[in-house]
């Protein structure tokens, strides 16, 4: 009984160990710097939420989408942490006022606006809110050294400053004041009138359903007889939704795709969703006269033009650095 006892101890303590192991895993060191995998899952966590949602079965393209976001999201990582030092020598300062400002759009961009969503996806990942600030700082500062190192970069014109402005315009509005009508079907994985069902029949029923549509089916009809949700005597339809109010993954489909575009089987937590959305009421854009916004614009374009510089700039300091990856 006690060699049993033990052997139980031994294996909870492996158990731990491992865990704690795991929860404070290396992505990378960069010149003795580590780089956690906590890091870059959180930064992640927005495209696995996406890809989830689009790829409920999680085929071949949803792995090979989640390995280059992530392999992407590491190299950004691992860039940032080779411009600090040269940052700090400059003794130079990101101004408090930038960085609250691109957490902000963080936010908006990635979370629907909603800083409860935000918060969960921090507190999800481990990663303390001093923790993200201090990530967004060092986004921020190779952005600085990337100015700074192509200072003599021509600068923008006003032709240039427009197309760019007219190009990202969609990423600068408000999108926490995006809305929209749409008609949906939800398919919960556990049925309670059918206790047949299964989570994969459920699926398929899904994947069904929307070929019904493709060919042609009235989505009213479909929604009536098959959805389970409080929307479903009337034909699925919903109006004037806002964007805070749905799942990130979907709103992302949503007012990424045309408006009458069927979107789905779209899974979260429960079930699956099918949407064909309606109509789109964006949130307000601001104006390319409006400081920040000209700034970003701006940035963006000297960016542009010094791309193929910064990758010279960028692979000579790695190829000086000791850098070691373990994803």
């Amino acid at each position: 009984m006690k060699s049993l006892l033990k052997l139980s101890f031994l294996l909870l303590m492996s158990a731990a160990t491992h865990a704690a192991v795991e929860v404070n895993a290396i992505a990378a060191k960069v010149n003795g710097r580590v780089v956690t995998k906590n890091e870059v899952s959180f930064l992640l966590s927005p495209v696995r939420s996406y890809l989830t949602t689009k790829y409920p079965r999680e085929t071949a393209e949803y792995y090979k989408e989640l390995k280059k976001a992530k392999d992407k999201v590491l190299e950004e990582l691992i860039e940032r942490e080779l411009a600090i030092h040269a940052f700090k020598e400059m003794k130079a300062q990101i101004p408090d006022h930038i960085l609250d400002s691109e957490i902000r759009r963080k936010i908006r961009s990635d979370f629907n606006g909603s800083d409860s969503q935000f918060r969960d996806a921090l507190k999800k990942q481990g990663i303390s809110y001093n923790k993200f600030k201090d990530l967004t700082r060092r986004k921020l500062i190779v952005q600085a050294m990337r100015a700074q190192q192509f200072a003599d970069i021509a600068p923008p014109t006003p032709t240039e400053l427009r197309k760019e402005y007219n190009k990202i315009a969609p990423k600068l509005r408000d999108t926490s004041k995006d809305k929209c009508d749409f008609e949906k079907m939800y398919i919960p994985m556990i049925d309670q009138d059918n206790l047949a069902a299964t989570p994969e029949s459920q699926l398929k029923l899904a994947e069904d359903l929307i070929k019904q549509l493709k060919e042609g089916a009235d989505f009213a009809e479909l929604a009536k007889k098959h959805s389970k949700d409080a929307f479903a005597q009337d034909g699925g339809k919903q109006e004037d939704v806002a964007r805070v109010d749905l799942n990130p993954g979907i709103a992302m489909m949503i007012f990424e795709n045309p408006e009458n575009t069927i979107l789905g089987p779209l899974k979260d937590g429960r079930g699956y969703h099918i949407i064909r959305c309606t109509k789109q009421h964006l949130g307000p854009t601001p104006s390319l006269n409006d400081k920040q916004v000209r700034r970003v614009v701006e940035s963006n374009v000297r960016r542009e033009k010094s791309s193929a510089r910064y990758e010279r700039w960028i692979t000579r300091l790695k190829r000086h650095a000791m850098i070691k990856r373990n994803m």
